[in-house]
């Protein structure tokens, strides 16, 4: 699991909040002092939410489900796409399309149209389709791949979401609390923590504190991802040696009976 320290989350800028005149009262809790008119977070809060946030992804990648990346603002876009591409899960980065979970069915079917160009790409009709057609088809392909291609393995509702600017992404979380679907979320000091279930109080403009939060999650997924492996390996192991077991028991029957 996590093994953040408290100085790290120091040099990341983490505890850097917004001016006290644009605070959320509810974020109280989280805040440890005011310097120079700007709220510090209180990062020791931060180290244990941070960790149960962890625990948590940990066992949703564990049980083999999704969780859904949301980061639509420039210093974080790019971070969580690299990051979570390689964990293999959902992300959302270009723009959050409406409905892409309250209305899901037609966001699949988005996806799906990428899937009939490629195979209509390879078909030998696609060569005799005029150059505006075929010029047609690459422009819109690259549009939805830019907008779905993130999604494009999600073939079911996620089971969580994680947000990294819950006030930017108020759409996502709201559709997220629509469906009952747990939200995981970078929570600055003007933002309202009742709209998340795993609260982690943090900055969520500077692209450092993003990408070490990013990380840690993005790790913790990993952790569980290979666990997940590791059990499959073992209970595939187990069957395994149980049938070779079952099959050298008839072998020493059928030599028994052939004795007899």
């Amino acid at each position: 699991m996590s093994k953040t320290t408290f100085d790290d989350l120091l040099d990341a800028g983490v505890h850097f909040g917004h001016l006290k005149r644009k605070w959320n009262p509810n974020m109280a809790p989280y805040i440890f002092m005011e310097k120079n008119g700007i709220h510090i977070i209180d990062l020791h809060k931060t180290i244990v939410l941070l960790d149960q946030a962890a625990a948590a992804a940990k066992q949703i990648a564990k049980s083999g489900k999704k969780i859904l990346f949301v980061a639509t603002k420039k210093q974080a876009k790019d971070i969580v796409a690299e990051r979570i591409a390689k964990t293999g899960m959902p992300y959302a980065t270009e723009r959050w399309p409406g409905g892409m979970l309250t209305n899901f069915a037609t966001i699949r079917k988005a996806v799906r149209k990428m899937t009939t160009i490629d195979k209509l790409m390879k078909d030998e009709a696609y060569k005799n389709l005029s150059k505006r057609e075929r010029l047609q088809l690459t422009r819109e392909r690259a549009k939805l791949e830019k907008n779905f291609g993130s999604i494009s393995d999600l073939t079911r509702l996620p089971s969580a979401l994680f947000v990294v600017d819950i006030m930017k992404e108020k759409i996502a979380v709201t559709e997220a609390h629509k469906l009952n679907i747990p939200v995981f979320g970078i929570v600055d000091t003007n933002s309202n923590p009742n709209d998340v279930d795993f609260v982690i109080p943090a900055n969520d403009d500077a692209s450092k504190s993003i990408s070490l939060i990013i990380d840690v999650i993005a790790t913790a997924v990993e952790e569980g991802l290979a666990e997940r492996k590791l059990e499959r390996e073992k209970r595939a192991s187990d069957q395994a040696k149980a049938q070779a077991k079952k099959a050298a028991k008839l072998d020493a029957e059928t030599e028994d009976n052939k004795e007899a």
